[in-house]
């Protein structure tokens, strides 16, 4: 069947919430009960070992099939590369980071210099606290990182339409 990376992503996520679906139906149908009279007499109420054991073959069935699909999807991100020679997976980390990068200069660049006046007992004064970096740099550097994750992202969603067999 041929494929895409994007699609093989959609299948995963479609059988990952299959799968939450079995396991919680399975947690229905984990105990039968029976009641047992004084007389040793004893009555099912609940007979769940047909359910629990057809589920119990689903599961395992859609836990090798998840396994199959994201093993393909790691393979493919580490054999497909953009124009710049970086795997999709590299790419991957690679803009991982530098959107946590970005979110620390976004922090650092909402900092203000701030002056305020102290009056103690006898005495009194300003206390002066001021940023130690170029705020304008900061604010270049985030949208420099900017261009890089949306190239990156392109780049990444190109990869990520090439098709291929599974």
């Amino acid at each position: 069947m041929k494929t895409n990376i994007q699609a093989l992503m959609n299948k995963i996520a479609e059988e990952e919430k299959t799968l939450l679906d079995i396991t919680t139906s399975m947690k229905g149908h984990v105990i039968n009960t029976t009641i047992e009279e004084l007389d040793g007499k004893k009555n099912v109420t609940e007979d769940y070992k047909k359910e629990y054991k057809e589920e119990e073959v689903k599961l395992e069935k859609l836990t090798k099939e998840i396994i199959n699909l994201k093993k393909t999807l790691h393979q493919k991100n580490n054999e497909f590369t953009l124009k710049d020679g970086r795997t999709i997976q590299e790419a991957i980390v690679e803009n991982t980071y530098l959107r946590r990068l970005k979110q620390v200069y976004e922090s650092f660049s909402n900092y203000k210099s701030r002056k305020s006046r102290i009056s103690e007992y006898h005495d009194a004064y300003f206390e002066c606290r001021e940023i130690n970096f170029d705020k304008e740099k900061v604010k270049k550097r985030i949208k420099e990182l900017e261009r890089i994750i949306e190239e990156t992202d392109f780049e990444i969603t190109k990869c990520n339409s090439l098709e291929f067999e599974i």
